[in-house]
């Protein structure tokens, strides 16, 4: 019984530390395969056919951004990551459409197929209470991911990460618009949304009592550090 004990033990010890190493190796190993990823050459005339007014740098930076979104969903563990940007959608979708090349991408970088979920940003803060949680928590993980990805403290960002500042920047029409500071937009901020929104627990903005934020860490805090996960699901439709 003693025996039995010990090399249970022993292989829990082992467990231990071989799976960290192992979701570690997991992750490099998705995030090459993403940077590394050459996109199909029709994309960007599909793109540029959807905006007309991009040119060839800003399509490279709408590209640049899908990858952004790919590593933030290989490093949610599984987790739903939503997109916060209605350029990158676009290029997104059409990539799914090249169904064969996505699938291999997929299995690469994911270890399983990721579903196309069409961009939407937060509603009015006066619709609070009617927001889609699972919607929410996903743009709050896709900000916490892209700073993170951008070295952006995402309570204190200095600067918005290329997702959530492409489609402003762009001028995509219908685009999300993403502000750090919405207090000096006033009450009505149009359909600017705030990035205080999606660093706070519940999405008021608001902070905790010491006027810090105080998005839900515990439960993503495994985000940070391992991937190889679908950040929504299957792929291979929308």
């Amino acid at each position: 019984m003693l025996k039995v004990w010990m090399a249970a033990v022993a292989a829990v010890a082992v467990v231990a530390v071989v799976w960290p190493w192992y979701r570690r190796t997991s992750q490099r190993y998705a995030l090459r395969a993403i940077d590394r990823h050459q996109f199909p050459p029709y994309l960007k005339q599909k793109l540029l056919k959807a905006y007309p007014n991009l040119g060839d740098a800003q399509e490279l930076e709408v590209e640049r951004a899908l990858r952004q979104f790919f590593r933030t969903s290989a490093q949610a563990q599984g987790r739903f990551v939503a997109m916060p940007s209605k350029a990158v959608d676009a290029l997104w979708h059409e990539f799914i459409l090249h169904t064969r090349g996505y699938e291999v991408f997929c299995r690469k970088a994911f270890g399983r197929l990721l579903h196309h979920t069409p961009a939407e940003a937060l509603p009015p803060a006066s619709l609070g209470k009617a927001r889609n949680p699972t919607q929410h928590e996903g743009l709050r993980r896709a900000w916490r991911l892209a700073c993170q990805d951008e070295r952006i403290d995402p309570h204190k960002p200095k600067r918005l990460p290329l997702l959530f500042a492409l489609d402003a920047s762009l001028g995509i029409a219908g685009g999300y618009v993403y502000a750090l500071d919405c207090a000096a937009l006033g009450a009505d901020r149009g359909g600017t949304h705030c990035a205080s929104d999606l660093s706070s627990r519940d999405g008021s903005g608001g902070g905790g009592a010491d006027g810090s934020s105080s998005i839900d860490d515990a439960g993503d805090a495994g985000d940070a550090g391992d991937g190889g996960g679908d950040g929504g699901g299957g792929c291979g439709g929308d």
